[in-house]
């Protein structure tokens, strides 16, 4: 059997066109006949749902990327793949201090411009009023307040310990960096500058393990990329987290090219902020570092081919480096347990899942284990959103998380095939792609054991969405080292962004569109609330007692400043444990408002 050769690559590309324009047109047509068949069922109601639902979920993942990817494949047919050894980083470093810049302002301008479309909304999720409240609370110079010692029930708020101090039940991390932008009045500033300076560091991991062209394509994906966008504008850990692990994984790659130990320890540094926002994931994503620089430490210094150190004089000061961040950030949250549980053993996290939601317990068989555990301060309606964790509905959550995650950072397609690509060329392995595809993996696999698959899907394994990206770009990096052009898989990528970003009735909805129709419900929620209690309170001081609604488990009203002493307080009211008059009682220099939530009705106490 002959092998091509480079003399015969240009027939053979020449062949491979002409298929992939005969794979274009039936294609095109298909994209047609969609649309028409959407239209002429237009009159149906029933059937247009059915239809649409078909519609944008085959097409958004799918019908936009056919010819590309059939034409990219059949290109890749026609060549030989050369087994590449090494990928070389001999690119000028000057052009990336300009590009890694650029990309960040693509990537601030786009989260500016998605969160343009909510306009002054408060936020939509339960958690992101309780990271507002860790900052506010230290912007007061506090780690907690006291709680309302009258009757501190009256101020349960979702996701904020009230256990004689009132605080946030979260890490201090994510409290730590929106508090600069809290104070400025803008705190979702917080995650667009996250965000670009995520995008920055991808840029150079990338650089890390593919040159300035895998570099490029995944640092502008980052910046475009739909899931990153909407994620920035909301204010949760996530993008916090992702400013230190990215960080993290571009100074560790740094120190195995250079063995600097000053490299090291920015890379300690950018872990320990991780871990103080989001420990869970930063263990998820650091454990394939960790374990591969151990294996390098342990190795008898005398076995050669070892880039981090040649004695154990340097080792033991790379010990050091990493290990001094990372004490002091464990010290730092112990003592933050400490101030506020009572016990550095304790986390405010584990405290509240155990006082008001036990079936919330991480593992499996949490219904089961958490019902053993009840007590008179559980939010039952809340806490029995759980289902119970079996190795059948873990399977499917990593399943849905997996889907979700290609999804919302760029498109299924385009990330399965890009992966095929260095699945077809594994002499192109080095380590820093290695490395980054077992984060991924390792990600997924600490998130297991929990029931919930996670907001729109992912959110758990949110800080994959980089690293997914990243393999793209050593994808698009092995197939330019074939010698084989760009262009289909530049036009597959380009239509993925435009899919992503671009909404087009009757023909895809654009999936940053579709999140933010998703966020801007609640947000809208909220809007009206506040502005009816403003409208109510008409300036003067207001109690607002809130009857929740049953029915709804995801919007709660009770949202207060972590002193308890603003102008509006809002109050949780629960009718089988308190009485009205009693509790109007308390606060006798306010005016007080009853809310029904879930008739929407207002009325005044006296």
């Amino acid at each position: 059997m002959n092998v091509p050769t480079a003399e015969s690559a240009p027939g053979d590309r020449r062949r491979a066109a002409g298929a992939a324009r005969l794979v274009l047109v039936p294609a095109v047509l298909l994209l047609i006949a969609g649309v028409g068949e959407a239209v002429r069922w237009s009159n149906a109601e029933q059937r247009t749902i059915a239809l649409t639902d078909w519609l944008c979920g085959l097409q958004a993942d799918w019908l936009p990327f056919l010819p590309w990817l059939l034409a990219a494949l059949i290109f890749w047919r026609s060549r030989p793949v050369r087994q590449i050894a090494e990928l070389h980083r001999d690119d000028d470093r000057r052009v990336g201090g300009m590009i890694a810049p650029a990309l960040a302002v693509v990537s601030l301008l786009i989260s500016a411009w998605t969160g343009s479309v909510f306009g002054d909304l408060p936020p939509a999720y339960h958690d992101e009023f309780s990271y507002l409240l860790q900052a506010k609370t230290f912007l007061a110079g506090r780690l907690s307040y006291p709680s309302f010692e009258p009757l501190p029930e009256l101020f349960d708020q979702m996701h904020v310990l009230n256990e004689g101090r009132f605080a946030s039940r979260y890490f201090p991390g994510t409290g730590l960096w929106l508090a600069p932008f809290v104070a400025l009045g803008h705190p979702y500033w917080g995650p667009w500058l996250a965000g670009a300076l995520a995008t920055f560091c991808v840029y150079w991991i990338g650089w890390e393990i593919g040159g300035r062209r895998a570099a490029t394509v995944a640092g502008l994906l980052s910046a475009l990329s739909p899931g990153l966008a909407l994620f920035s504008n909301l204010l949760l850990a996530h993008h916090p987290t992702l400013v230190g692990l990215t960080f993290f994984i571009w100074m560790y790659l740094r120190a195995q090219r250079t063995g600097c130990i000053r490299d090291h320890a920015l890379g300690a540094v950018g872990l320990t902020f991780a871990m103080l926002c989001r420990p869970m994931t930063a263990f998820g994503v650091g454990l394939p570092f960790g374990a591969w620089l151990l294996w390098q430490l342990l190795r008898p210094p005398s076995s050669g081919g070892n880039e981090v150190a040649a004695t154990w004089r340097q080792r033991a000061a790379i010990v050091i480096a990493w290990g001094a961040p990372l004490l002091c950030g464990l010290g730092g949250m112990l003592y933050y347990n400490q101030a506020i549980t009572g016990d550095w053993r304790v986390s405010p996290y584990q405290l509240y899942t155990d006082t008001y939601t036990p079936r919330h317990v991480f593992g499996f068989h949490n219904v089961t284990r958490g019902e053993q555990h009840l007590g008179p301060k559980v939010l039952e309606n809340y806490d029995q959103w759980a289902e119970d964790l079996t190795p059948a509905l873990a399977a499917r959550n990593v399943g849905r998380r997996m889907v979700a995650s290609l999804r919302w950072t760029l498109g299924i397609v385009p990330i399965v095939g890009t992966v095929l690509i260095l699945l077809l060329s594994p002499a192109s392995w080095n380590r820093g792609v290695v490395l980054i595809a077992s984060a991924v993996v390792s990600l997924h696999a600490v998130h297991v054991p929990y029931w919930f698959e996670g907001i729109m899907g992912w959110h758990y394994v949110f800080e994959s969405a980089p690293l997914w990206l990243l393999l793209v770009g050593a994808a698009m990096r092995n197939w330019h080292l074939t010698g084989m052009r760009s262009r289909w898989w530049g036009g597959l990528l380009l239509t993925a962004a435009a899919v992503n970003l671009v909404m087009v009735p009757l023909l895809w909805p654009g999936r940053l569109w579709t999140g933010v129709g998703e966020t801007a419900f609640s947000r809208s929620r909220y809007g009206a609330f506040f502005a009816a209690a403003e409208q109510a309170a008409n300036g003067k001081p207001t109690i607002v007692f809130v009857e929740a609604d049953p029915a709804d488990r995801h919007i709660d009203y009770v949202i207060n400043d972590p002193s308890l002493d603003g102008p509006l307080l809002i109050a949780r009211y629960r009718p089988e444990r308190m009485q009205l008059d009693e509790i109007r009682a308390l606060f006798p220099d306010r005016q007080a408002f009853l809310f029904r939530a879930a008739a929407g009705e207002w009325r005044r106490l006296p």
